[in-house]
């Protein structure tokens, strides 16, 4: 036994415990910039403005003012709508993390702030298709944070990879404020080297999984992937799996081939954007999700063959919504009716919430008319 104590002390000495700490933590790769993908050409189609700057933080903005207006006022990427039981509100929100409130629908009052993000590297950063989820006595917002500051990858003539991670942050009441679920300032819950974005959560047999989208400008073949997380939600227990390519559905478009720009790039590539699982009324597990076609963006489905979200999962033959519309989402009413928020944008126009009547009495989801509250 004392042998065995004294190797333990020469072990230690030889090897102090913040030598071992050291060696299992992962150093960070620094990247260095390159060569992007070739400009576009002067007036061509183009998504998501000039090339990043790297700046940063985005200069902060004047806080605006609250207001009651209608849908049809509220200029927005990615809408997301939670209706909350216990106050019998619907609380809507997406790209930008603002927060806008209605009993009917109709008018809504907003924007709120309601995200605090103080000591953590999303603090000043911009926030991408948010959502609100309800899981035991939390609300939990899931979303988007981008980092131009700090890429993971250089890809050669293509693109500067920069930080993207959906994060969980939580609140104890629908309306915030709500704070990041993990608190350490370098904390990401997907792979710290993929560029992730939409990430929402679906929960089977008593797992939550983080169903998100590892980026076509890394991959260019963009992919959905989900990842189960903990109880408690703060960590991913096994590595991504990947659900299906952006390819693999016949309307998603090379973005070249249609003659679309990304950050005033040519990067070629398949997209992949926002999803969301839902089950029709006759139990088939189904998936919203976006990419871009022949008419600028759009909105698909795919269904499960199995019921589960192991799949295996079949592409639609047709786009759902095709008129440079997409990134939908379900909710149900208070009086039990299924609808349906895109964002729609004529021409250049800016993204504006639309909202649709759908049947899902079926096995698969028909697209109805534009719903009148």
């Amino acid at each position: 036994m004392k042998k065995v104590i004294l190797l333990f002390i020469l072990f230690a000495v030889a090897f102090p415990l913040e030598t071992l700490k050291a060696q299992t933590v992962k150093e960070k790769k620094k990247v260095i910039r390159g060569e992007q993908a070739p400009l576009a050409n002067p007036g061509q189609k183009n998504f998501g403005g000039p090339p990043p700057t790297g700046s940063p933080m985005r200069p902060r903005m004047q806080e605006p003012q609250i207001a009651t207006v209608s849908l049809d006022d509220i200029n927005m990427s990615d809408p997301f709508i939670f209706p909350d039981e216990k106050t019998k509100t619907y609380y809507l929100t997406g790209t930008g993390g603002r927060l806008y409130k209605s009993t009917d629908l109709k008018m809504w009052t907003g924007p709120y702030k309601i995200i605090d993000l103080t000591g953590t590297w999303m603090d000043g950063q911009f926030v991408a298709a948010a959502e609100i989820h309800h899981i035991g006595d939390k609300y939990y917002l899931a979303g988007t944070w981008n980092d131009h500051s700090n890429p993971i990858e250089n890809i050669p003539r293509r693109y500067n990879v920069p930080r993207n991670q959906t994060q969980l942050l939580v609140s104890d009441k629908p309306e915030g404020p709500y704070s990041p679920l993990v608190k350490e300032y370098d904390f990401c819950l997907g792979p710290e080297d993929w560029d992730i974005i939409d990430g929402t959560l679906y929960q089977e047999n008593d797992t939550t999984y983080m169903v998100f989208v590892h980026e076509w400008t890394q991959i260019i073949d963009g992919t959905m992937d989900y990842m189960p997380l903990s109880k408690d939600l703060t960590r991913r227990t096994a590595e991504p799996t990947t659900i299906f390519r952006a390819s693999e559905a016949s309307w998603s478009k090379e973005m070249n081939s249609i003659g679309e720009a990304t950050f005033g790039m040519k990067m070629p590539g398949w997209v992949t954007d926002g999803p969301q699982l839902f089950r029709t009324q006759t139990g088939k597990l189904g998936m919203l999700w976006a990419t871009w076609g022949v008419k600028r963006y759009l909105q698909g489905i795919c269904y499960s063959e199995s019921g589960s979200i192991k799949g295996p999962w079949i592409q639609e033959n047709e786009p759902f919504k095709d008129d440079n519309s997409g990134h939908g989402m379900l909710f149900t009413t208070f009086e039990g009716k299924r609808l349906f928020i895109i964002h729609h944008a004529e021409d250049k126009g800016p993204r504006k919430p639309q909202i649709y009547e759908v049947d899902d009495s079926g096995d698969k989801l028909i697209l109805g008319k534009r719903y009148q509250p």
